[in-house]
């Protein structure tokens, strides 16, 4: 049987780690896009004369022509500028909103019939301009950033506890931005709560509460707390993980539960905007979102996530897109 096909737009950190990740695991053959004449093609060299040491037979392609992803089964698009120091998300809206309008346009043209993963930023409103560009269906068009804030906010609680990560279970509600609600009352151990945990660990409500929000702040700020770092780029191995693990549950047809960046209809309130929330995904791309009950102070804060995601598309609007 036929690989599936995937098509990386965008050839920078993430689209290079995406390419890596996806023929190591044999997950489908790939083809890398880029503007840039010459480097993807250079890029999947270099990844395919590894096949025999990694182990695997995927194809892999670099391009800088949007009629080498024609009949890609799923799109995955990184492009458009990472942050810098001092950036937040929605800075990069003008110059990436002008990139994605393109990149709309040359996917709806070679691949109408893609299912569409997207982690350009401002994630919200690129998702948003995309499909509202290429027209289409609301579940084969998601974004990529719940499953990526989740492991964040997972990773730093298996820390704290001193516990695998494996056995974390924790989410990440909202708007890829600083507004972003991790919940905190449905994290757990294995079924049992954090803050349980944290209280045991502490002695003292106050100290475990204090913990925890520092936990769920250094989530918000994830991506900030990187660029810092690095000074010269974004974040760009967990990203590519993230969306990875997206493009095995719908090709491989898994009906994951995974936190998602989907088109909301009704669901947790919100009518007509693209939002962050637990979806289940499959062949069909984003088959259903999962409600969960919220408590008011949960409410409050996704209301408030919500509230910035449609000012960004309204700025977005009013820039023209």
């Amino acid at each position: 049987m036929a690989r599936k096909k995937i098509a990386l737009i965008g050839g920078g950190q993430i689209g290079g780690v995406l390419a890596q990740l996806i023929a190591h695991r044999e997950l489908a053959d790939v083809v890398l896009f880029d503007i840039v004449e010459d480097m993807p093609q250079g890029k999947t060299l270099d990844i395919a004369e590894a096949s025999r040491i990694d182990g695997f037979d995927a194809k892999l392609k670099g391009t800088n022509s949007y009629k080498d992803i024609e009949g890609s089964d799923l799109i995955i698009i990184t492009a458009g500028l990472p942050r810098k120091p001092g950036m937040s998300r929605d800075d990069l809206l003008t110059t990436n909103a002008k990139i994605m309008k393109s990149v709309a346009e040359g996917v709806k043209e070679n691949a109408p019939n893609a299912i569409v993963i997207i982690i350009s930023n401002p994630l919200d409103a690129m998702v948003t301009l995309f499909q509202r560009v290429t027209g289409f269906p609301h579940n084969k068009v998601i974004g990529q950033a719940g499953v990526l804030d989740s492991s964040r906010f997972s990773s730093f609680i298996a820390w704290e506890l001193d516990v695998s990560v494996k056995d974390v279970n924790a989410m990440v509600l909202g708007g890829h931005g600083d507004s972003m609600v991790p919940l905190v009352r449905y994290a757990n151990v294995n079924g049992v709560p954090v803050m349980e945990q944290l209280e045991r660990k502490y002695g003292d409500a106050a100290k475990a509460k204090e913990v925890m929000d520092a936990m769920v702040q250094r989530t918000k700020m994830a991506g900030g707390e990187v660029v810092k770092l690095l000074k010269t780029g974004s974040a760009f191995y967990s990203p590519a993980a993230a969306a990875t693990k997206m493009a095995e549950a719908i090709l491989g047809d898994q009906k994951r539960v995974l936190p998602s960046c989907v088109y909301l209809d009704g669901e947790f309130g919100v009518n007509g905007y693209y939002v962050g929330v637990p979806a289940v995904l499959g062949a069909n791309g984003c088959e259903r979102v999962l409600e969960v009950t919220l408590n008011e102070e949960e409410q409050a804060a996704l209301d408030n996530s919500v509230n910035s995601v449609t000012n960004l598309v309204a700025d977005m609007e009013r820039l023209g897109f």
